[in-house]
């Protein structure tokens, strides 16, 4: 109803006489306080009837809106508790919040604030329209005002575009060009609204001729670091919505000014980032067709898109300076700028086209060898000893017309080059290069890791929710065990500030749900909804008893033991039971100091406190069991007196610790497998240990071989792996054997290797287990990953554990079964080497290179890793014969396999 039809209603039934309030919002309803209009505002909003509301907001004035804000912002908070139980009544509802608060709010700052609230923004401008009708009285400076600041914040400009397009119309202020209004504005090119049409043909053109902000967004859209997905779409994916032809045909009609354009693109992609990011001012710059004379004013920029963009830019800006160096249009003091920037890039081919490009600049002037060649001698230190090589000959050919400076700074330079290209260099420059000759080979290896002290829990209550509260403190075993006993030893003291605390630092809303705790580590939170009593104490019992079935994966039953001790916290947190933790690392790794753990089972015994089972399990997996005092360490524990010190004596003392090995089902051992996959043939078996199935929990039977031994087909989701190698930090060698299947499982995903780390860093045994974990993660399809692989295989290098041949072995079995490519062998190798560990790197392919060159077929990509293997002899030095070598380099043809397997073995001789 309308304030005219009420006011009408009210006039025949006598209601009113000259001088009363004519409006309805000001009409009291009957035995209430509230006038009736707000009233009838505030039931259409809780019935979710937002197209009624700008009409009841017609009869309101000032100050009623003012009234009706404070009851929306009530049943705003109302609104949200329904979001789970009547999802559907709650959108209605927020939609007409929307609305009525876009009416109601008298203060632009206040109106944007509202409208910007992430539970009221609506999906893709829905509900746009009333609240576009609810602000049609107000003045064009606010409306200006509220859309400015609606479009300042990227996520409700995006979803907002339509009610701040309106805005901006109406007030005829400039168009807002920010990230995410153009997100709302590229995606209504998508999907309709008021602009819905077939989408078909040349829709798109004839629809940004349409759209006056057109020249306004399409700049600001070549400029912005992430750039919306309909203008990435190829023409293959989209011909009729592909948006650099438009742009590019909108340029040529003159409707886009052409060097803002141009100016745009260039600038972006001067920026770099992700390849996808930088697809769409790629593709413009590509269909505008810049002339000659246009990119000779960029050529700084050009220069610069050679040195830091994606190779694919690169390439392009490469090509555009190579025709204007051709035209002569490229000054010399550019061209040098370009080559020391294309060449300490790492793609070949953009190396070689530099090389090439500089050797015909020469050609045509001579006398720019004294600015170009130094540049040239980069290539020196390349590790390509085939770019070496041709940097070589080129800086030969143009010896002649340098100065005696010049030739001096090139004979510095010379020193990079490989042991291959010495002689020719030495015939080149002379005796300089003797500077330094019959040096003897050091080999360099990362020092040895101290484990590092853990520090002490938290010493109050605020810092311990500090602690708590932190990023990624459930990621990380060290912070997590240390704010773990810090939680266990403050809630033992008071329970009830403790619990105070985590009730005002944490939403504990979703902790109420059991199944919130099923599916995934959730960390300290477990223990939390525990010491809070948001559990049943059942359903907490039955997850800390729970004993993994025999066929279980190894991600499931390493993780099962860090939920156990969760399980375990959760249902003994705030007693007599739990005072503090024995199983709190003392070091880094992961260990516990086997003197402190005696001291704390001492401290046990004297307060009448029987250990918690998983707790102690957990403290004997992790304690240390060499040093110089073991031997008195395991007669203190005796001493206790208690059962748990007899058993930390008996653990101590015992020369069989848990025990694994692994193997592979060779492919005929089961062909029931239609496709083979590494980590399905992955075969561990654990050692019959009798006291570890009669003493320990359930979570930690499996340990002692209860487990099946068959491959492990891996379902799950792999969570927690960041606490695995704090689980055994003493037994390293069955820790790699259980996190071989899941590396093997995740080849070629990221952040897999992480366990790696703490293996190299760890205590026990190294056997065929850690080399095959090794072996695996340098096969890594993700650089990180493999660089992690490498930092591994280095720490144990220096530690002096490194079993190299049997790596090596490993990585030619991987090689040959197709799991590692070439390519990434010959990346981390590489990347070993470079560090100064030759000799290192050389022993690990020499033991892997056998049988790869013994192949059949030849493997693919191999000449690359024989690259490196010959770089790491002509360095170290070593010599001996490599089985099959010979018949590979004495074939025909000169390709990388032939050269490098020629170049190896006249090293090795």
């Amino acid at each position: 109803m309308t304030g005219r039809e009420a006011e009408e209603l009210m006039m025949g039934a006598g209601a009113v006489t000259r001088g009363t309030e004519k409006a309805v919002g000001t009409t009291k309803a009957e035995g209430e306080g509230q006038p009736v209009g707000i009233e009838k505002l505030i039931e259409a909003v809780r019935g979710g009837r937002a197209d009624d509301v700008p009409a009841l907001l017609e009869g309101l004035g000032a100050a009623e809106r003012s009234t009706a804000v404070a009851k929306l912002k009530s049943l705003r908070t109302e609104v949200r508790g329904w979001e789970t139980k009547r999802p559907r009544e709650a959108a209605d509802a927020q939609r007409a919040l929307y609305v009525a608060g876009a009416g109601c709010h008298a203060g632009a700052s206040a109106a944007a604030t509202w409208l910007g609230g992430r539970d009221l923004v609506p999906w893709r401008s829905e509900g746009c329209g009333p609240a576009l009708r609810a602000v049609s009285d107000r003045s064009p400076e606010w409306l200006a005002d509220v859309a400015g600041r609606l479009a300042a914040r990227p996520a409700v400009a995006e979803h907002s575009y339509e009610l701040i397009r309106g805005m901006v119309e109406r007030s005829g202020c400039a168009v807002p060009a920010t990230d995410g209004y153009v997100l709302g504005w590229a995606w209504q090119f998508r999907a309709g609204s008021r602009w819905r049409r077939s989408f078909e043909g040349p829709e798109l053109l004839e629809r940004l001729r349409e759209d006056p902000q057109t020249p306004v967004l399409v700049l600001h859209a070549l400029s912005m670091a992430e750039s919306p997905d309909q203008l990435t779409w190829t023409v293959t994916e989209a011909p009729h919505a592909h948006w650099p032809t438009a742009v590019a045909t909108l340029v040529g009609e003159g409707l886009l000014d052409r060097a803002e354009v141009l100016g745009a693109a260039v600038s972006r992609l001067l920026r770099g980032g992700r390849p996808r990011d930088l697809r769409f001012p790629m593709e413009v710059l590509r269909l505008v067709e810049p002339t000659a004379e246009e990119f000779r004013e960029r050529i700084p920029d050009l220069v610069g898109m050679t040195a830091d963009t994606p190779s694919p830019i690169a390439g392009y800006a490469q090509e555009v300076l190579a025709g204007l160096a051709a035209d002569g249009a490229l000054p010399t003091a550019m061209l040098s700028e370009m080559t020391s920037a294309v060449l300490f890039r790492t793609e070949k081919k953009l190396l070689r086209a530099q090389l090439t490009l500089v050797g015909k600049a020469l050609a045509r002037d001579p006398g720019a060898a004294a600015e170009l060649l130094p540049a040239v001698a980069e290539v020196f230190g390349n590790e390509d000893t085939e770019l070496q090589g041709r940097a070589l000959k080129l800086v030969g050919r143009h010896l002649a017309a340098v100065d005696a400076s010049v030739r001096r700074e090139l004979a510095g330079q010379a020193g990079l080059l490989s042991p291959q290209h010495r002689q020719a260099a030495t015939e080149l420059f002379g005796e300089v290069l003797e500077v330094g000759a019959g040096v003897p080979y050091e080999e360099i290896l990362p020092p040895v890791p101290e484990p590092q002290r853990v520090e002490p829990p938290a010493a109050t209550v605020e810092e311990l929710v500090e602690d708590m509260l932190t990023k990624g403190v459930s990621d990380d075993p060290v912070r997590f065990e240390r704010a773990l006993d810090g939680l266990v030893r403050h809630a033992h003291r008071d329970r009830a500030e403790v619990t105070r605390a985590v009730r005002e630092a944490f939403t504990t809303k979703s902790w109420q749900e059991p199944h919130h705790f099923t599916y995934d580590f959730r960390g300290l939170h477990a223990v939390l909804a525990g010491l809070l009593g948001l559990l049943e104490p059942s359903w907490i019992e039955d997850r800390r008893a729970r004993e993994p079935e025999s066929t279980a994966c190894f991600h499931e039953v390493l993780t099962g033991i860090v939920h156990a001790r969760l399980w375990e916290a959760a249902a003994l947190i705030g007693t007599d039971a739990l005072p503090f933790l024995l199983a709190s690392p003392t070091v880094s790794t992961g260990g516990i100091d086997p003197q402190v753990l005696v001291e704390r089972l001492r401290a046990y015994r004297d307060a009448g406190v029987e250990p918690a089972p998983a707790d102690l399990a957990q403290a004997l997996l992790r304690v240390l069991r060499t040093g110089p005092d073991i031997e008195r360490v395991e007669e203190e524990a005796s001493a206790l007196g208690t059962v748990a010190g007899r058993r930390l004596a008996a653990w101590l003392r015992t020369d069989e610790p848990p025990a694994a090995t692994v193997r592979f089902l060779a492919r005929e051992e089961d062909r029931t497998l239609e496709r083979w996959y590494v980590h399905q043939r992955v075969v561990v078996e654990l050692a019959d240990r009798a006291v570890v199935r009669e003493e320990f929990p359930p979570a930690f039977r499996w340990l002692g071989g209860t487990l099946e031994t068959a491959p492990r087909r891996c379902y799950h989701w792999i969570s927690a792996e960041g606490h695995w190698t704090s689980i055994l930090p003493s037994d390293r060698e069955v820790l790699a054997a259980l996190i071989v299947p899941s590396l093997a499982r995740a080849g070629g995903t990221q952040d897999t290797t992480g366990p790696l780390t703490g293996l190299a860093e760890a205590e026990g045994r190294v056997g065929p287990a850690v080399a095959l974990a090794l072996a695996l993660g340098m096969g890594y399809g993700d650089a990180d990953d493999r660089l992690r692989a490498v930092d591994a295989l280095l720490v144990l290098a220096s530690r002096g554990d490194l079993d190299a041949r049997q790596v090596g072995e490993e990585l030619g079995w991987l090689v040959t079964e197709g799991v590692v490519k070439p390519n990434r062998l010959a990346d981390a190798t590489r990347t070993a080497a470079a560090t100064g560990a030759y000799a290192t790197v050389w022993a690990v392919l020499g033991a892997a290179l056998p049988g790869l060159l013994s192949a059949a077929p030849p493997v693919r990509g191999l000449g690359e890793v024989l690259a490196v293997a010959a770089d790491c002899v002509e360095r170290c030095g070593a010599r001996g014969e490599l089985p099959g070598l010979a018949g590979v380099a004495s074939a025909k043809g000169s390709s990388q396999l032939v050269v490098q397997a020629k170049r190896l073995l006249a090293a090795l001789g």
